[in-house]
């Protein structure tokens, strides 16, 4: 695995905000849902950070299931716009308040694909969280509720965003120079 230093572009976000904005997302979500109980669905894997990190900041009764859906793959850095359904959920939502936590929007067909099934199993609410939106990259409008940071249209990668499957431990955000970025070659294959 290549040093992320090797073609890291810039730290948009750090630690310490990410940190910070999380509180106050995890605040302004039980504020919000005062009084109910509420269904995290994270969006794996990338996810998977984030919702770890902010079900820990709410105040209200809640429980935790995951999705898996796809549109990029290993070696890809842009959406194909073909979604598939990795992992579906185990919880039956009817009647429940859902909020789906996600890594990050871009061009929304993946968010509103999801949206769009949820929404056929008839939850009581459904709002959506995310922890970076790049809203200049939006071909499909969608609604987000809770946005932790505007990010630009950049490749981004840590705190629980990868680039090929790695990096994703990283306490930062940042954006990677893909020129500078060796792509791994599996010798499997």
């Amino acid at each position: 695995m290549q040093d992320y230093r090797e073609f890291i572009d810039e730290v948009l976000v750090d630690a310490e905000s990410i940190e910070k904005r999380v509180a106050e997302l995890g605040a302004q979500i039980s504020r919000d849902y005062a009084g109910e109980e509420l269904l995290i669905v994270c969006m794996l894997r990338g996810g998977i950070t984030f919702t770890a990190d902010l079900t820990r900041f709410l105040t209200i009764p809640h429980t935790l299931d995951c999705m898996s859906l796809s549109s990029y793959g290993v070696g890809h850095y842009a959406s194909s716009g073909n979604v598939r359904v990795n992992f579906d959920l185990m919880t039956n939502i009817e009647g429940r308040n859902v909020l789906l936590v996600e890594d990050i929007v871009d061009s929304g067909r993946t968010l509103a694909h999801v949206l769009q099934l949820l929404r056929t199993r008839e939850p009581k609410s459904l709002k959506v969280c995310v922890l970076l939106d790049k809203k200049y990259r939006r071909e499909v409008p969608v609604d987000v509720d809770y946005v932790g940071f505007d990010v630009p249209d950049k490749y981004v990668f840590g705190y629980g965003i990868d680039i090929d499957e790695h990096y994703r431990h990283l306490r930062f955000i940042a954006s990677a120079d893909l020129k500078k970025y060796k792509k791994e070659v599996d010798p499997s294959k």
